[in-house]
């Protein structure tokens, strides 16, 4: 049963630039059709179901403040889809050719202004991507840990991102865990961020053996 294909088509029903909905002629598990559909980024010859291999679509970042190690640069976002504004991580897509690390410096300069340092070290498993939601679409993103410097600006911005930037303590990111609206992806690396202790902002990137 966990290698019979459950479908027998896909076709795509949009034409976006970033986002795709497409609907597949599925099989239930005694082989009934029925119609199922989800959101992709990926091109229809890129679809993980077609390619059977994990994409990187996206990055977010997990950006230690280098003059303060104790503190964490977030960014409240408005997010059109809640007509709400959400605590977040820094985050984005991955441009074609670009590396996660490539991506997250980018992306961090476009929503804070601010400069990224990558941080090398760690354990390879906490930097592999992941779904985000695997009923509804096939994104997949990975984290990209490091250092943020520099003075934030908003000049890099495009018109339809409304962010402000946070830095914020472990006491902070606890208000902000309960008070708040916080996007998954940020709230599982805030769980690390309140349980760090000592001088390695990255210890939680070890694993004893």
């Amino acid at each position: 049963m966990e290698n019979a294909k459950k479908y027998t088509a896909v076709r795509k029903l949009t034409d976006n630039r970033f986002l795709n909905l497409y609907e597949m002629d599925a099989l239930t598990n005694t082989g009934k059709p029925f119609h199922y559909y989800f959101a992709s980024r990926n091109k229809e010859k890129d679809l993980p179901l077609v390619t059977g291999k994990v994409p990187v679509n996206g990055i977010v970042i997990y950006p230690v403040w280098k003059k303060e190690p104790d503190k964490l640069v977030m960014i409240r976002q408005y997010r059109y889809p809640l007509d709400a504004w959400i605590y977040e991580l820094p985050a984005g897509l991955v441009d074609e050719g670009e590396s996660p690390d490539e991506a997250a410096i980018r992306e961090m300069k476009e929503e804070t202004g601010l400069d990224f340092i990558p941080y090398k070290g760690g354990e390879q498993i906490f930097r592999n991507p992941f779904f985000l939601g695997a009923g509804m679409t096939d994104e997949s993103s990975t984290s990209v840990f490091g250092y943020a410097d520099g003075e934030w600006s908003g000049k890099y911005r495009e018109d339809t991102e409304s962010i402000e930037v946070v830095l914020a303590d472990k006491r902070e990111v606890i208000r902000i865990m309960q008070e708040e609206r916080v996007s998954l992806r940020a709230g599982l690396l805030l769980m690390a961020f309140v349980k760090m202790s000592g001088e390695d902002p990255f210890a939680f990137l070890e694993i004893k053996k």
